[in-house]
C-alpha cells in the first residue's frame, strides 16, 4: 500500500534540513513541495539507508569466516589452480605470466557457466540447518594449514578433498555424525573414481590415438602442431578448473551467507564468483611455480604433444563432472593424466617416486584436514 502523502510529508520533515507543512485542501492532502515523486523518492531511500545498515549488521558476525574462506580459496591459487598450466609452462609453449594471465580469465569464465558444483557443495555435504559459522571457520583453517605445509615442500594437494573432509571434521564435532549428507559423499565417491581411473586412462588412451595417427610425421612437425594446439587445451583446462574446483569455495561462501541471515535461500551470485575467482587468481600469481615445477617437470619429461593430450583428457573428465554436479579433484585428474600420458613412452618414463609423494599427500588430506577442523572445532564450540 502507497503510504499518504501526509506520512511522507512528516517523514521529510524528520529527515532534512528544511521544514515541509502539509497542505490540506477540500480533495486531498498535499505538502507545499514542487514535486510529489521526490516525496516519494526521499522516503525510499531513506528506507534503502536502513537495509543497507541492518545487512551491515547482519554481516559483521561471519565477515572473519568470509576472510577465512577467501584465505583457503587463496591458498587454493597457489596449490591447486597451478595443475591447470603446469604442462603448458613446463613445455615453453606459454611464458608463466602468460599463462597465469590465461588461467585467472578462463577460471572466471569457467565459474560463471554453472554452479552445479557450488550447489553440491553449499547443500548435499552437510546440513546448513545443523550447522554454524564456527563449523565453516574450522574447516578452512584445516585447508589453509594442511596445503600451506603441503606448498611448503612442492607437494600439488587436493582442495576438493580437503574441503569435504574439513567440513566433515568440523560438523562431527559440532553436530554429530547426523549432520553428514549421503547424497552429497556419494558424488564426493564417484569423482574420486573420475579423477584417478577416467583420468589416468583417458590420458593413455589419448596419447595412443596421437600416436596412432602422427607415427609418420616428424617429431619437429608434431611439437610445432601441437604447440599451437596446447594453447588450446590448457585454455580448455583451466575453463574446466573454474567450471568445477572454482566453484566449491563459492559453495562454502554463499552457504556461510545465508548461516548468517544474509540470504533466505542458497545461490550463488555474480559478485560471489567474482571474489572468490580474482581471489584464486592472485593465488596462482603469488605461489604457484612451486607446483608448476613437481608436476610439469619433476613428474615426466614433456613435450607439447604430451601435454596436450594430458590436458584434454583431463578437461573432457572435469567438464563432464562438472555437468553433472560432481565435485572431483583436478588435482588428481591432471596429475592421473600426466602419468598416463608418459606411461606411453615406457612405464620409466614416469618417476613413480614423485608420485608416490603426490599420492601419499592426496592419501593423507583427508585424515589430516579432519582432524585439524574437528579439533578447531571441538575447542571452540568448548570456549564459546
Amino acid at each position: 500500500m502507497r503510504p499518504s502523502e501526509d506520512y511522507l510529508c512528516k517523514h521529510i520533515h524528520s529527515h532534512a534540513a528544511f521544514s515541509i507543512q502539509p497542505r490540506r485542501t477540500t480533495s486531498q492532502a498535499s505538502c507545499s513541495f514542487p514535486s510529489r515523486k521526490y516525496v516519494i523518492w526521499i522516503a525510499h531511500a531513506s528506507t534503502k539507508g536502513r537495509n543497507q545498515t541492518a545487512m551491515f549488521e547482519q554481516l559483521l558476525p561471519v565477515l572473519p569466516i568470509l576472510l577465512l574462506i577467501l584465505a583457503a580459496e587463496f591458498v587454493n591459487g597457489f596449490t591447486d589452480a597451478p595443475n591447470a598450466i603446469a604442462t603448458v609452462v613446463s613445455t615453453r609453449v606459454l611464458h608463466p605470466h602468460q599463462a597465469i594471465v590465461m588461467a585467472v580469465m578462463l577460471n572466471i569464465i569457467g565459474a560463471l557457466c554453472g554452479t552445479a558444483v557450488a550447489a553440491t557443495i553449499g547443500k548435499d555435504i552437510v546440513s546448513a540447518e545443523s550447522i554454524n559459522a564456527l563449523t565453516i571457520g574450522a574447516a578452512m583453517i584445516g585447508i589453509v594449514i594442511w596445503s600451506t605445509l603441503a606448498w611448503v615442500y612442492g607437494l600439488p594437494t587436493s582442495e576438493s578433498h580437503a574441503l569435504v573432509a574439513g567440513l566433515a571434521g568440523a560438523t562431527l564435532a559440532t553436530a554429530g555424525p547426523s549432520a553428514l549428507l549421503w547424497v552429497g559423499w556419494k558424488k564426493v565417491i564417484i569423482g574420486i573414481g573420475f579423477s584417478t581411473f577416467l583420468g589416468f586412462f583417458g590420458g593413455v588412451g589419448l596419447m595412443l590415438s596421437i600416436q596412432r595417427l602422427m607415427f609418420r610425421s616428424s617429431r619437429h612437425k608434431v611439437n610445432r602442431a601441437f604447440g599451437r594446439l596446447q594453447i588450446l587445451s590448457s585454455a580448455f583446462m583451466a575453463f574446466g578448473h573454474g567450471s568445477n574446483d572454482a566453484q566449491k569455495f563459492m559453495g562454502v561462501f554463499a552457504l556461510t551467507l545465508v548461516l548468517g541471515g544474509i540470504f533466505q535461500e542458497f545461490h550463488v551470485p555474480v559478485w560471489v564468483i567474482l571474489i572468490c575467482a580474482l581471489t584464486m587468481g592472485v593465488g596462482t600469481a603469488f605461489g604457484g611455480w612451486r607446483i608448476i615445477r613437481t608436476m610439469g617437470m619433476k613428474l615426466t619429461r614433456l613435450q607439447p604433444v604430451h601435454g596436450f593430450a594430458a590436458e584434454t583428457s583431463a578437461g573432457l573428465v572435469i567438464a563432464f563432472a562438472s555437468t553433472l554436479g560432481i565435485p572431483l579433484s583436478t588435482t588428481h585428474t591432471i596429475n592421473t593424466a600426466i602419468m598416463g600420458v608418459g606411461s606411453t613412452r615406457r612405464l620409466s618414463a614416469v618417476r613413480w617416486g614423485v608420485g608416490g609423494e603426490i599420492v601419499m599427500a592426496w592419501i593423507l588430506t583427508f585424515p589430516v584436514c579432519g582432524f585439524i577442523a574437528w579439533l578447531v572445532a571441538w575447542i571452540g564450540k568448548t570456549l564459546f
